[in-house]
């Protein structure tokens, strides 16, 4: 774990105890000046901490001393409580408020980190790794289909159809999106929008809420072995295990390393036995993967994956051509 990024989580576990605090204590300012009567009340209550340390330095029927400071609590907290009801407040109106009622906002539990404080540590960590990647996020609304319309190749007579179907697809997949969402890979030739969904997908997903690791395979599969081998500190690979969404880019277009395929199938892998929810995107055709990865890595991808096949021309070269001709035609 990066150092830096489990100290702003203790830093926010912090502030948030810190908030509830100053919350309580507006409430509890305000209470004591309309209800009075809870004002003496918590005065009381207030000294009970001293009269339960006179009865243990007594030695003298401590426990039953104890209990009967312990009944008096009670029925102070149950005054309190009615005094609040008949003036129109909730009974727990005083109650401490913390974001986590499980560790109080301390961010440990039981002498173990809390739960609250790990989700922290994995949302901070996955805007770390976003953050650093290149890819930028897309939208659904700037997917042109017209690229596609009376387009046909060699493998496909209607690729509009075709890439209408996969744009539907990933719209539903973001709509309905939960940790129990289906594992997608998506294959087709370069510059047909397979990284422009995946990240409009990112997108959706990133305002509800979710936690959505996206990058390229080589980016994640660099950074995971520099970390290995005590090259730089982090935890990448950690996070891509835990992460609600993991979108994996260009998948193929990383070194032929020993490595690199054993990491590749560890996180398809342990995401799988999580049931956590994948897309992998690849230039390489299923024919293409089968050569150039483990039977174990292909088997789980063509198996276990929902599999969109992209299809059509080029949209990054006939809008290169399209920019081309509008300056040739400036000169003209």
């Amino acid at each position: 774990m990066n150092p830096n990024t489990y100290s702003k989580a203790i830093e926010t576990i912090n502030q948030r105890r810190v908030a509830a605090k100053s919350e309580n204590d507006k409430r509890f300012y305000e209470i004591e000046r309309t209800i009075p009567e809870i004002a003496e009340i918590n005065r009381i209550l207030s000294r009970t901490s001293i009269e339960i340390l006179k009865a243990i330095s007594s030695g003298k029927n401590t426990k039953e001393q104890i209990q009967a400071i312990e009944v008096k609590n009670r029925q102070a907290q149950e005054m309190i409580a009615q005094l609040l009801i008949s003036r129109g407040y909730p009974a727990d109106y005083l109650d401490m408020e913390y974001t986590c009622k499980k560790c109080e906002d301390t961010g440990f539990y039981q002498g173990k980190r809390c739960r609250c404080l790990e989700e922290l540590i994995g949302k901070l960590s996955v805007q770390e790794l976003n953050e650093s990647s290149p890819l930028k996020l897309c939208s659904f609304d700037t997917f042109d289909l017209s690229y596609f319309k009376g387009v046909s190749t060699n493998e496909d007579d209607d690729c509009y159809t075709t890439m209408s179907n996969n744009l539907n697809y990933c719209k539903n997949y973001a709509a309905t999106f939960s940790r129990d969402s289906r594992n997608i890979f998506i294959s087709g030739k370069t510059g047909l929008g397979k990284t422009h969904l995946s990240l409009a997908i990112a997108e959706r997903l990133l305002e509800q809420g979710w936690d959505v690791l996206y990058d390229s395979a080589i980016n994640y599969l660099s950074r995971i072995e520099s970390e290995h081998f005590g090259r730089s500190d982090g935890d990448t690979l950690s996070v891509l295990m835990n992460a609600d969404l993991l979108i994996l880019d260009d998948l193929g277009s990383e070194y032929d390393k020993a490595f690199y395929t054993s990491t590749i199938y560890n996180i398809i892998n342990t995401r799988l036995n999580k049931s956590l929810p994948t897309i992998i995107s690849t230039n390489l055709t299923p024919a293409e993967i089968e050569p150039r990865y483990e039977a174990r890595i292909v088997s789980r991808l063509l198996t276990m994956y929902d599999y969109l096949k992209f299809t059509g021309k080029d949209i990054r070269s006939i809008k290169a051509g399209k920019t081309a001709r509008r300056t040739i035609d400036q000169y003209r």
